[in-house]
């Protein structure tokens, strides 16, 4: 299923509508969590994204942080493929990125593409040897670590059949990078490597509207590359959420979709892009905490 996304992602953008004066809205009172909650729906689907822009991988419970989904040395999107310049590649210009197929195993990860043999790198090792250098991310300086030479070439072979042209490198710090301050994130939102917030939810019946309205493809939960999958709400129910709590877990609403399905506000459409986009962008407002499938989805 993961290997149709190339194809998909090309018509069908990941991410979420937002309304400006809404988002400033939720911005000015954040302090006032939610006190009445409403059942929604439950957790049908966990993924953690390790490598930005390649493979997911399913999960059965992990702790929410403030850079995002972790369990032990699995963590959403703290690596990332950079240029000779350091700069950011995506699925957007290399496809073939998302058949990449991550697994993590102590701290030892494992990369898989069907036309390559494995490739390893000990995250550890990583960690405890290389000295932070610095990448750029949508604009914004990070500092990385890079995974090594072995790492780099496997990727430089996929991309572009070249030896040197591509680095894998590793977020080097536990604070978020900065974010997109159109939408007033905070200081605590923006995660590591995501493109926008560390967290993303997609309502499963949602989905399943868009593939009824769609004639040259189908998409599945996929295409957007959630973090979390609720099955239950009516499609757009979502539109409504300000707060979800899933488990114990407390999140705000940053970027709510509109209805369908593309955004009018000018200075926001220069802010998110022309696309019509799908789920919703979360931020983290409790302590950690675990997730766990078929856990309780309830909204404010």
């Amino acid at each position: 299923m993961l290997q149709q996304a190339p194809y998909a992602t090309a018509a069908v953008t990941a991410g979420v509508l937002g309304s400006a004066y809404f988002a400033y809205h939720i911005y000015q009172n954040r302090k006032k969590l939610p006190t009445e909650w409403t059942h929604v729906g439950t957790l049908e689907n966990i993924y953690s994204y390790p490598v930005k822009s390649c493979g997911g991988i399913a999960m059965e419970t992990a702790m929410c942080t403030t850079l995002g989904l972790r369990d032990g040395w699995l963590r959403d999107r703290v690596l990332m493929v950079v240029d000779q310049k350091g700069n950011f590649v995506t699925a957007r210009n290399y496809p073939e990125l998302l058949l990449v197929q991550p697994s993590v195993r102590n701290s030892i990860l494992t990369l898989k593409h069907r036309d390559m043999e494995p490739v390893y790198v000990n995250l550890a090792e990583v960690v405890a040897l290389q000295s932070p250098k610095t990448a750029v991310v949508w604009g914004v300086t990070v500092p990385v670590l890079d995974c090594g030479w072995e790492v780099s070439e496997w990727f430089s072979r996929l991309l572009d059949l070249s030896a040197i042209n591509f680095r894998l490198v590793y977020y080097a710090t536990q604070k978020p990078r900065k974010g997109n301050m159109f939408y007033k994130f905070t200081k605590n939102d923006t995660g590591a490597l995501p493109d926008e917030t560390s967290y993303h939810i997609i309502n499963a019946s949602s989905v399943s509207d868009l593939n009824a309205r769609l004639r040259s493809c189908q998409v599945t939960h996929h295409t957007f590359r959630p973090n979390f999958v609720v099955q239950g709400p009516q499609p757009y129910d979502e539109d409504r959420w300000r707060f979800l709590k899933i488990g114990d877990n407390v999140f705000e609403v940053i970027k709510p979709c509109l209805s369908y399905r593309q955004i009018s506000d000018p200075e926001e459409r220069l802010a998110s892009g022309p696309s019509p986009r799908m789920g919703l962008q979360l931020a983290l407002r409790s302590g950690h905490g675990l997730v766990s499938l078929h856990d309780h989805v309830s909204a404010a």
